[in-house]
């Protein structure tokens, strides 16, 4: 689990400065960590992206943390505002928890560069805020590997951060609730005390975790045969939903619909943000049966050959009447 967090050769393994423990999916790996931290920050705040996962906010504000937005999308540029964001965290005070996508964002599909990411973890380090990384896409990106290079800044920082990894959506397990909280800390020793920690939260939330998901994960991932074949599978996934997004973009097009949706090509992972109205995804439910997200977010693993001209028809015919 850790290798595929880390990498083969991560001094955070070596060195032994993360605790794993699993959970019950992401979703379980990231209220762990919010019951955890709330023990030993209760004045901390939260801070989330603008927009974020819907069920972030209700995690930790069930948690008992009150929240605060940080920059993240700029929906004129369909782009990170990064300017913005970095403004924003370098205000936020040590001992505050910045929750952050460590891949294909969602809802927004737009990732941070590898230079951005480095200077995230720099500010991180500086400001003496705590990065809590929600890893729920990992291989969805570019590559299990490029996909974590957020990991590894935080990782080379030094300093404490989590982890919420999930095996629902790479694995085919959502079902299962597979997932895991990791904690690395500066040393060894505080590691050691983290993974304490950790088990008694646990221990008076859920007491152990679902067997039959997790053993299917260690599995795979324990043999050379079946992690390659997953690696290839995964990349045949992640290239259909970049293919679909490329089938998206030119069917607007052949459509002749005005604008530039090339941004829906740069995204990442299985969402997009569409650009469409909410009079627009209304209309598209009600008079095509197509179902998005009140804020335009499409499910690109939603469309297949089969479909995507319906759609395509459906955007261009509810655009037109706009």
């Amino acid at each position: 689990m850790q290798k595929l967090l880390f990498g083969e050769s991560s001094e955070v393994i070596s060195s032994g400065r993360a605790a794993t423990a699993q959970a019950p999916g992401g979703t379980g790996a990231l209220r762990v960590g919010g019951d955890l931290l709330k023990k030993f920050y209760p004045g901390a705040k939260v801070w989330i992206s603008s927009p974020t996962w819907a069920n972030h906010k209700g995690v930790f504000s069930t948690a008992g943390f009150e929240l605060a937005e940080y920059e993240y999308y700029n929906d004129e540029t369909k782009d990170v505002d990064f300017s913005g964001m970095t403004a924003r965290l370098k205000t936020i005070p040590a001992g505050d928890i910045v929750l952050l996508h460590a891949c294909c964002h969602n809802p927004s599909g737009v990732d941070l560069s590898n230079e951005q990411w480095e200077k995230i973890a720099d500010i991180s380090k500086e400001k003496g805020w705590i990065g809590f990384l929600d890893f729920a896409y990992q291989g969805f990106g570019e590559s299990v590997d490029a996909d974590r290079y957020s990991v590894e800044q935080f990782a080379a920082a030094g300093g404490d951060f989590f982890i919420a990894s999930s095996f629902s959506k790479n694995f085919g397990l959502y079902n299962e609730r597979t997932g895991a909280l990791t904690i690395v800390s500066p040393t060894a020793e505080q590691s050691a005390v983290a993974m304490s920690h950790l088990k008694s939260t646990i221990r008076v939330i859920y007491s152990n975790p679902p067997a039959h998901g997790g053993l299917v994960a260690a599995t795979i991932l324990s043999s050379p045969e079946l992690y390659a074949q997953w690696l290839e599978e995964l990349g045949t996934m992640r290239d259909r939903i970049k293919a679909m997004r490329s089938a998206l973009v030119d069917g607007l097009v052949k459509r002749g619909v005005e604008g530039d949706f090339s941004y829906i090509t740069r995204q990442r992972g299985m969402f997009s943000f569409s650009g469409l109205s909410s009079e627009v995804v209304d209309w598209l439910r009600e008079h095509k049966s197509i179902y998005v997200v009140g804020g335009g977010r499409i499910n690109l693993a939603g469309l297949t050959s089969e479909n995507i001209d319906y759609v395509c028809d459906g955007i261009a015919e509810a655009l037109s009447k706009q």
